[in-house]
């Protein structure tokens, strides 16, 4: 029998990383997951409890591995995150670089928690890698945080780098762009799958009877016609958002539980509707089976800042393809 490619997850949010190479034939060693809210989720769906912060553990106590995933934090490299620490007059990104030491010969990335990654690529020379980020970070400072992100993976580590900005829209009812980044120990020829246009809609994915605590309160609608008017009379778009259930929904983010304009459901004469927990799970891909054991705000962060699973697990299976052809891992197993 055919030992399964060992992987360890990064940043694993609630897993959807995770049974993205799973499905693919991978076996996970390690896991770390900060948020303890997200551990609970993550402990639920898979029987264990991932380790916690990644900046205090060390390198050489992470088991070897095949594959590293991570979908590093996004707040630095967001639009929203960027706005904020402008406003509060901070450095973000990799404003604030230092110059490389012995204990941190990657200078640049430190205070960064792209650093964490490095390092552990660093020490632990894995075979392949795929990080996940928001779409905006390519373009972040002018492009200059990507560049340096770029020079690190393939000129100080020495890494073959792939990357691509991936619409999920084809495979779930979300329009819903990030960027991912793969790379491999020793040249490829790889290339990111084509996924098959499902054509899917968002009404395939709602439930036949929701609770009346979806229910947007009468203040709360107001307060988000209000100001969606006040957007309109100064010549912008910005406001809520009612979803055509003949279409795809906008992108679903981490703020979503505090008022769900993003994407509102109608109800005729009732006010819209906010999507319920399990709405947000198949708009991002997670099966029925998936286990949500947390209030429903948490559930809305954690949905909003993981991955959809359908797009992860295509890279996933086209990375063990081409590491199986090129013969560059033993342990790589065929995939279904």
């Amino acid at each position: 029998m055919q030992k399964k490619f060992r992987f360890i997850d990064l940043f694993a949010g609630i897993g959807g990383t995770r049974i993205a190479f799973e499905k693919a034939g991978g076996r996970c060693v390690f896991s770390s997951e900060n948020n303890s809210f997200s551990q609970q989720t993550y402990e639920a769906n898979f029987g264990e409890r991932p380790e916690g912060d990644i900046t205090k553990i060390s390198e050489k106590d992470i088991p070897d591995h095949d594959i590293l995933i991570g979908g590093f934090p996004c707040q630095p490299f967001s639009i929203a995150g960027i706005s904020s620490k402008k406003y509060m007059g901070r450095a973000h990104g990799f404003d604030a670089r230092t110059t490389p030491t012995k204990k941190n010969p990657l200078g640049e990335t430190q205070g960064t928690l792209f650093f964490d990654i490095a390092r552990i690529i660093k020490e632990k020379r894995p075979r392949a890698f795929l990080l996940e980020n928001v779409k905006s970070l390519k373009g972040h400072d002018k492009g200059n945080t990507f560049r340096v992100i770029m020079k690190v993976l393939r000129e100080k580590l020495g890494y073959d780098v792939h990357y691509k900005i991936v619409d999920a829209s084809s495979v779930v009812p979300q329009h819903r762009e990030r960027i991912f980044i793969v790379g491999f120990r020793k040249p490829m020829d790889f290339e990111f799958p084509k996924l098959i246009d499902r054509r899917p809609k968002l009404g395939d994915v709602l439930e036949k009877r929701v609770d009346s605590k979806y229910t947007l309160p009468d203040g709360t609608w107001k307060s988000l016609q209000r100001h969606k008017e006040k957007h309109r009379a100064e010549g912008n778009g910005f406001g809520y958002n009612l979803v055509d259930k003949n279409g795809i929904a906008n992108t679903l983010s981490a703020r979503y539980y505090k008022d769900g304009a993003e994407i509102l459901i109608d109800q005729g004469k009732k006010n819209p509707r906010k999507l319920t927990p399990r709405e947000c799970a198949r708009i991002m891909g997670f099966s029925e089976k998936f286990k949500i054991r947390v209030s429903d705000n948490q559930a809305y962060r954690q949905f909003g800042n993981s991955v959809v699973v359908p797009v992860v697990t295509e890279i996933a299976r086209t990375m063990i393809k081409v590491l199986k052809e090129n013969k560059t891992c033993k342990t790589i197993l065929d995939y279904a």
